[in-house]
């Protein structure tokens, strides 16, 4: 699994009486935080005790999902970890420092997080709010709780509901004084955290609007009121699906966010609620899943990844199942499974896969190498699903499997009459950017569910934006209506 990060270190000095000086401190502070930084080193002097303390942000660009590590004399403490552990064991032993807690900020839906393991190998507590109902080994974290990492730095725990009935956000303390927010998908950087997850989850009292009403108030009487200077460190950034129209930055403030997240301007309850529900994107399948999963607690990594078993690629051609090949495009078209699904592996494809597949639906994995199989199950893994996998395999070239018809541009170009055509964008996408007027409209999220819409009377031409979208959707529509002709326009679409 890679890790972006980026890395800055700040020196500052505040003087606790001087008001010019914490002015000038705190605009620099702002400059820096708006730069994108995920390193923090601070100092408090003026003849007082020195404090020192880090904080180190960790981000998965697949998922665009941040996760910290806040540090302070040799103890840490990870909030919201990814999947895999071993990037915050690497980080706590190059500083010479001891994990000493795990805090869940809620039950994510887009990723399976790390902190039972976390939990079962170092003896740490995780910590949480009582509202999450988790079921693994916890302390409930909620507010006015604090959890001291030393004796000048602590951890502050706030409910802030909205994203879900659970969420909490983390304010760390120096010396008294609020310095960060972790707001976990509560407060997102340009947004908030959407509230119409969890009604898809079970939770029938915990339904979008009164959420997003519970939203409305944390922004008023939680965020608001905390001082413009204090650091905002959220859970995901801009391309998560647990919000909206996200800043591509990765750390703000409080002050930036009152001036440009629409949910410190001025409104009525009403007016918010429904903005925050308008056009919300469609939610993965996985989701729910993920939710259960993370209350439980998730199996440890590396033993889940290595109950996978490994096959042999000639014994599949005869089972009837689910099978995602992650192979590129070109290799799945010279030949595959019959009844396969290209979901080409690259950045975001876990979570096609949690799209495509539903969480009650084994799958097997096909790979184009050897080398391909642990990163791919680790992929897999961040969304909890390496548990559906029935067995991984490389796809051999002597297979000989299933072929897929080629796009002739000529022939379509001269009998497009003959031909339907359908897009697979975004409703937005195709209205505003339309190919073909007379182009049928049905979005690869919504695909699955509205395949009895398409007809088969005629060879069936799919396009997208760029070519990976109608990849996966043409193997999608030959493999629940083999009959039909399919034929992907991939990458030639940009001549059009």
């Amino acid at each position: 699994m890679v890790y972006g990060e980026s890395s800055i270190y700040l020196l500052i000095n505040l003087l606790v009486h001087d008001m010019k000086r914490r002015l000038f401190i705190h605009q620099s502070l702002l400059a820096i935080a708006i730069a994108g930084s995920s390193k923090m080193l601070a100092c408090t002097g003026s003849g007082r005790k020195a404090v020192n303390y880090e904080i180190k942000q960790f981000e998965d660009e697949g998922l665009a999902q941040f996760s910290y590590a806040i540090e302070a004399n040799k103890k840490l403490v990870i909030i919201d970890p990814s999947r895999d552990p071993r990037p915050y064991y690497d980080y706590a032993a190059a500083r010479g420092a001891e994990i000493v807690a795990v805090i869940e900020t809620h039950s994510h839906a887009d990723f399976v997080s790390a902190h039972l393991q976390v939990h079962q190998e170092l003896n740490v507590p995780v910590l949480v709010s009582k509202l999450a109902k988790a079921t693994f080994p916890h302390q409930d974290f909620d507010e006015p709780d604090v959890f001291p990492i030393s004796d000048q730095v602590s951890l502050r725990a706030i409910n802030t509901p909205g994203h879900s009935a659970d969420s909490i956000s983390v304010l760390l303390l120096v010396d008294g004084k609020e310095v960060a927010v972790f707001t976990g998908d509560a407060l997102l950087l340009g947004g908030v955290g959407r509230p119409d997850l969890r009604e898809y989850s079970g939770e029938a009292a915990s339904q979008r609007e009164y959420l997003a009403k519970q939203m409305y108030e944390t922004i008023q009487h939680k965020y608001s009121p905390l001082a413009d200077d204090v650091l905002v460190y959220p859970a995901h950034g801009a391309g998560s699906l647990c919000g909206q129209a996200l800043s591509k930055e990765k750390v703000s403030t409080i002050g930036q966010e009152k001036k440009t997240n629409f949910a410190f301007q001025p409104t009525t309850q009403e007016a918010f609620v429904a903005h925050l529900l308008r056009d919300q994107p469609d939610i993965p399948a996985y989701f729910p899943f993920a939710i259960e999963v993370n209350k439980n607690g998730a199996q440890s990594l590396l033993p889940a990844l290595s109950a996978v078993a490994r096959l042999a690629a000639i014994s599949l051609n005869e089972l009837p199942t689910f099978i995602v090949d992650t192979r590129p495009v070109e290799q799945f078209r010279t030949g595959h499974f019959i009844g396969s699904i290209n979901i080409p592996d690259r950045l975001k494809s876990e979570t096609w896969i949690g799209t495509l597949v539903e969480p009650n639906e084994p799958f097997y994995l096909v790979v184009e190498d050897q080398a391909s199989i642990q990163p791919r199950l680790e992929k897999i893994a961040k969304i909890g699903y390496e548990a559906l996998v029935k067995g991984v395999l490389v796809y051999e070239e002597q297979q000989k499997g299933q072929q897929s018809a080629s796009f002739d541009t000529t022939a379509f170009e001269t009998q497009s009459g003959q031909y339907l055509i359908l897009d697979v964008r975004s409703e937005d996408e195709a209205k505003a950017k339309p190919v073909f007027a007379d182009a049928q409209v049905i979005p690869l999220t919504r695909l699955k569910d509205q395949l009895a819409r398409i007809t088969t009377d005629k060879p069936i031409v799919v396009h997208c934006a760029t070519g990976y979208r109608s990849a996966v959707a043409s193997s999608l529509i030959k493999k629940y209506k083999p009959e039909a002709q399919v034929i992907d326009i991939g990458e030639k679409i940009k001549n059009y």
